[in-house]
C-alpha cells in the first residue's frame, strides 16, 4: 500500500487558527511536526508531539509573540485552541543581574543574589580560584539535583556514581588537536562549562563559575598487552574507581593515548553529571561540529545557567509543592523496593547494564495508541513500568522516580541551554481494578502536574510522604528521553567528523533498579541497570512484556483492568510454571505406601 498522506489520519475538522497566539502555535507546530497544516481543533500528542518538542514549541512561542507557555498547560490542554485561550503574558521569574564584573577588586554578599553567603565565607572561596576575584565571574547556590548529587559524591569514598565515560578514537593526531581546540572553545562560550564547586568552611555549598578556565588534557602510554588500547584506557580511568576535583574548572577531563594495535589516536572524556545532563552532551557535541566545520558565527549567544538557578530558587511556591506531594504521597507509609534492593553497595561493579531495541512493530503500535489517546508515549512507558515495579515488589500501590528534563520553566533558549536541568521526583502508580485506558490518561495527568513542581527537591517530596527519613522512598528509575539517530559518517555536517569513530560511553546512577526508554523517534530501545543478583536482560524482557500487554488492552480491551496486565515472557514464565516442576521420579509403583516404609525401616532403622 502506498505511504498514507498527511490527510489520511484522523484529525478534527480542519477550522483555521483565529487570532496571533494560535496562529503562531499552529506554525510552530507544523514546522516541528512536519505538516502542511495544523487546525485550531487539532491535538499536539495526537499529531505526534511529546515532551522534548514541547518545550521548543514553548521556546519559540516565547520569541515569536512574548506569550508564557508553562508545559504543565500543554500536557493538560494538548487542543490547539483551548490552549490558546488559557495563556497569558509572561510572568516569569526576574533573574537579578550579576554584580561582579570585570572591574571588580573584591566581592561582597550584596553583589550575589542568588546566593547568603557571609564575607567571611565569599573570602574562602575567592581564594579557591586561580587568579583571584578577576577570573571570578559569578557565584550562586545549586539547584536541587546538583544538591542531591554532590551529597552523593562527598558520600562515596572510592569512585565517582556521576562520574560519566565516553570514548573516541581519531585516525590522525591533527584532527585529535582540532576537536580538542573546539570543546576549548565550547568550554569559553558556556558558564556552566567553566563553573566550580566549593562546599568546604561554607554554611551551603556554592558554584563558582571562572573567567578563564582551561581544558586539562593529559597524555598516557599504553602497553597494549591485554587486548585492546580502548579497553585498557577504560579499566585505567574507571570512575568507579576514578575521582576528579571539582573545586577546578572545568569539570570536563580528557585522556589521550595512541593505540598500539590500530595506531589511531584515542581520546578519552570524563564528565561530571554536576555540569551536564543528556542535553548537554548534544548541544555540546552540535557546537563542536559547527566550529570544526567553520560555522561557529551560526551558533546563538549561550543562555548562563543561573537563570535556571533563579527560577530554581526564586519561584519555589512551597505552599504549592506541599499540597501536591502531601496528597500525592502522605499515605505511602513504606518504601517500594523492587525486588528487595534498596542500593547500590560498594563502588558500584556489582551493577549489570543491558541494552535491548524493541521490535518495531511494538514501537509502531505503542505510537499509535499514544496518538489515538491524545498523550505522550512516555505516559505509556511510565504506566509499563508502574506495573513491573508493582509486581517486583509485591505491591499494588507503588511509587518510583521519574527523570524530568527540568527546561519547561527555564524560558526561551532553554532547549539549547547547558548545564544540569534534569530533576527526579516521584511518581505514585496502582496495580488495581481500573481500566488500562483511564490508567494511561490518570498517567498522563500525573507527570502533567509533577512539570509545575519540576524543581523541587527530591528530599522535599518524601517529605510529605509515609516514610520516615532516613529510609528512601523509593528505589527505582525511569528516565525517558529523547535521542537522535545515530549519525552516519559523510552525511551533511558530519562530514567534519569523518576519521572520528564513537567508542561509547557508560552512565550510571546511584539507584540499583533503573531503566532508560530509549526514544529515537522512529524506534524504541531500553537501557537497564540493575544491582546483582537481578539481571538486567530479564527486566527488559519485563519491560517490553508490560508493553505488548498495554498495546495488546488498549487495541482491543481497552477497559480490561490494569492489574491484569502480564510482565512475565513466555520463556520465563514456562521456566517457572513447566521447567522447575519437573518433579517427576522413578519409584516402585506396584508396592503399597505402607510396603514402601516397611523397606525404609529396614534400610534405615
Amino acid at each position: 500500500l502506498p505511504a498514507p498522506a498527511d490527510d489520511a489520519y484522523a484529525r478534527s475538522a480542519y477550522e483555521a487558527p483565529q487570532g496571533a497566539v494560535e496562529t503562531a502555535l499552529a506554525e510552530i507546530w507544523a514546522e516541528l511536526l512536519g505538516l502542511e497544516r495544523v487546525g485550531r481543533h487539532d491535538n499536539f500528542f495526537e499529531l505526534g508531539g511529546h515532551s522534548l518538542l514541547a518545550v521548543q514549541v514553548s521556546s519559540r512561542l516565547s520569541q515569536a509573540v512574548g506569550v508564557e507557555l508553562p508545559l504543565s498547560t500543554l500536557f493538560a490542554r494538548p487542543v490547539l485552541g483551548d490552549l490558546a485561550a488559557s495563556l497569558g503574558r509572561p510572568h516569569e521569574v526576574t533573574v537579578p543581574a550579576s554584580l561582579i564584573t570585570e572591574q571588580s577588586t573584591a566581592i561582597t554578599p550584596q553583589m550575589l543574589p542568588l546566593t547568603e553567603l557571609a564575607q567571611p565565607e565569599i573570602d574562602r572561596i575567592v581564594a579557591t580560584v586561580p587568579g583571584g576575584v578577576r577570573n571570578i565571574q559569578d557565584i550562586y547556590g545549586l539547584s536541587p539535583l546538583q544538591d542531591g548529587i554532590l551529597f552523593h559524591h562527598l558520600l562515596a569514598s572510592r569512585g565517582d556514581p556521576y562520574l560519566l565515560v565516553s570514548q573516541m578514537a581519531f585516525a590522525e593526531r591533527n584532527l585529535l588537536e582540532r576537536y580538542l581546540s573546539a570543546v576549548q572553545q565550547v568550554v569559553d562560550r558556556h558558564d556552566i562549562l567553566r563553573t566550580a564547586f566549593v562546599w568546604e568552611g561554607l554554611s551551603s555549598p556554592a558554584q563558582v563559575v571562572w573567567r578563564r578556565a582551561s581544558l586539562e588534557v593529559s597524555e598516557v602510554e599504553l602497553d597494549g598487552c591485554d587486548g585492546s588500547g580502548a579497553d585498557e584506557l577504560r579499566r585505567r580511568f574507571d570512575p568507579r574507581r576514578q575521582r576528579i576535583n571539582l573545586g577546578r574548572a572545568p569539570l570536563l577531563r580528557f585522556v589521550t593515548a595512541r593505540d598500539p594495535g590500530s595506531g589511531s589516536w584515542l581520546l578519552l572524556e570524563l564528565l561530571h553529571h554536576l555540569i551536564g545532563d543528556h542535553t548537554t552532551l548534544e548541544v555540546m557535541h552540535d557546537e563542536v561540529r559547527a566550529i570544526l566545520a567553520g560555522r561557529a558565527y551560526e551558533l546563538a549567544a549561550p543562555l548562563p545557567f543561573r537563570n535556571l538557578v533563579a527560577q530554581a530558587r526564586l519561584a519555589v511556591d512551597a505552599k504549592a509543592h506541599e499540597e501536591f506531594f502531601r496528597g500525592l504521597l502522605a499515605d505511602i507509609g513504606e518504601p517500594t523496593m523492587p525486588f528487595g534492593l534498596s542500593e547500590v553497595y560498594g563502588d558500584g561493579n556489582g551493577v549489570g547494564e543491558a541494552h535491548w531495541m524493541l521490535p518495531q512493530a511494538l514501537n509502531e503500535r505503542l505510537r499509535e495508541q499514544a496518538r489515538r489517546l491524545g498523550v505522550s508515549l512516555a505516559s505509556l512507558c511510565h504506566l509499563a513500568w508502574g506495573q513491573v515495579v508493582a509486581r517486583s515488589s509485591g505491591r499494588e500501590q507503588v511509587v518510583f522516580g521519574t527523570v524530568l528534563l527540568g527546561r519547561t520553566h527555564a524560558g526561551a533558549g532553554a532547549d539549547r541551554t547547558m548545564g544540569l536541568f534534569i530533576n527526579t521526583l516521584p511518581v505514585r502508580l496502582a496495580l488495581d481494578e481500573t481500566g488500562v485506558a483511564a490508567s494511561v490518561r490518570s498517567t498522563h495527568a500525573q507527570l502533567s502536574e509533577l512539570l509545575a513542581h519540576e524543581h523541587a527537591s527530591l528530599a522535599l517530596a518524601q517529605r510529605y510522604s509515609g516514610v520516615a527519613a532516613p529510609a528512601p522512598l523509593f528505589s527505582a528509575l525511569l528516565n525517558y528521553r529523547h535521542n537522535r539517530p545515530a549519525a552516519t559518517p559523510g552525511s551533511g555536517m558530519d562530514d567534519v567528523l569523518s576519521g572520528v569513530e564513537w567508542l561509547g560511553g557508560e552512565e550510571r546512577t546511584n539507584y540499583p533498579v533503573s531503566l532508560s526508554v530509549e526514544d529515537y523517534g522512529e524506534a524504541l530501545g531500553l537501557t537497564a541497570q540493575l544491582a546483582k543478583p537481578v539481571s538486567a536482560d530479564r527486566v527488559c524482557g519485563y519491560m517490553q512484556r508490560a508493553l505488548e500487554q498495554l498495546a495488546e488492552a488498549l487495541e482491543h480491551a481497552p477497559t480490561t483492568p490494569v492489574r491484569e496486565l502480564d510482565i512475565l515472557p513466555a520463556g520465563e514464565r514456562n521456566y517457572l510454571l513447566e521447567d522447575l516442576n519437573r518433579t517427576a521420579a522413578a519409584y516402585p509403583s506396584e508396592r503399597c505406601i505402607h510396603e514402601l516404609f516397611e523397606a525404609q525401616v529396614q534400610k534405615a532403622p
